[in-house]
């Protein structure tokens, strides 16, 4: 069965154990390839992400697409490395003069 990617918007996202991830928000496309590389998923579960922050499921980790996406792998809980600067930080640090 294919589906066109717009088809995917707002579809709801399960782990493999039935946990709900979240929606699809947007889809990240491989141009240079004509295929989905990702799906994005702005507001995740808080269970599953710590505070609940976007990320990009790699569409390999797709089991099945109908009514809802079901992935075949999901990590049991996605942290955030200490010590990571924020991406704002990140940005400001590129943008300042070098001295």
């Amino acid at each position: 069965m294919l589906v066109e990617m717009t088809e995917l918007l707002g579809r709801q996202i399960y782990t493999p154990d039935g946990r709900l991830l979240g929606e699809v928000d947007n889809v990240v496309v491989d141009v240079e390839g004509s295929k989905i590389d990702g799906l994005y998923v702005d507001e995740t579960s808080p269970m599953l992400v710590e505070d609940s922050r976007a990320t990009n499921v790699p569409y390999r980790w797709v089991s099945a697409v109908n009514d809802v996406v079901l992935l075949k792998y999901f990590p049991k809980r996605v942290s955030v490395k200490k010590g990571a600067p924020a991406p704002a930080e990140e940005d400001a640090e590129e943008a300042a003069p070098a001295r």
